[in-house]
Formats: C-alpha cells, structure tokens, sequence
C-alpha cells in the first residue's frame, strides 16, 4: 500500500464531553475545525483549544494530522497501520472522519514522536 501525506493542523484540540441530550454550542458550528459524535450515554466535540466550552469532561493538548485525501470509504487498513507505527512508537491516537478524510489527534507532547515514527516509516508529513 502506497504511503498517505499526512499534514500537521496547526491549532491544538480538546476533547469535551457533554451531556446527550445538551444543544451543540454555537462557538462549535462556526469554528473552523469541529468534530461532533453522540451516543446514548454522551455528546462528544473535538474543537480547536481556542473554543471554550463548559463540558462535563474535557480533555486538552492534543494535535491534529490529517490524511490527506480525499479517501475512497473502500480503502482497507490505512488507519490500521497508522495505529501500529503509532503503537510502537507508544503515542496513542484518538480518530475522528470526515466523509472524504480522516484526522488522527495525538497529544501535543507526543507530536515530535508521532512525526519522527510515521516518517521513518514512508509516511510525508507536511505542515500547514
């Protein structure tokens, strides 16, 4: 499988979670990145860090690669791998999709780690 260009989102993220049954803030639909998923049991929005927001949880630092695509919805294993360059490189990742691309978030701290892995193995990492 061919390699994925992956570009580095220059704002840092945080991971809130709310209430299911609470309104979408209005700061969140008009930030340039959003990313939203509910559940019976929660309401979770990913956000730029400069978006603040009163959640029941929140969890901050993280920093956003997206694959740069678009994607076809059939293509197999790329998040698989990435998961396990990842692994080894002991940098967890949360995963959030869009319908063209998907975006993998690290912690900020991490960032260096996820890079050096990822490019040592064929990935192109790209800042925007």
């Amino acid at each position: 499988m061919t390699k994925q260009t992956l570009a580095v989102i220059k704002s840092e993220f945080t991971i809130h979670a709310f209430d299911p049954h609470s309104a979408i803030p209005a700061s969140v639909l008009s930030s340039d990145y959003y990313f939203i998923g509910k559940t019976e049991d929660t309401l979770s929005v990913v956000v730029p860090s400069s978006v603040k927001l009163m959640s029941l949880e929140s969890d901050e630092g993280w920093r956003a690669l997206e694959l740069l695509g678009p994607l076809e919805l059939s293509m197999v294993g790329i998040m698989a791998n990435l998961g396990t360059v990842l692994a080894n490189a002991k940098v967890s990742m949360f995963i959030v999709s869009t319908f063209d691309t998907d975006f993998f978030l690290v912690k900020a701290d991490k960032l260096n780690d996820a890079i050096s892995a990822l490019s040592e193995d064929g990935y192109t990492i790209i800042e925007q």
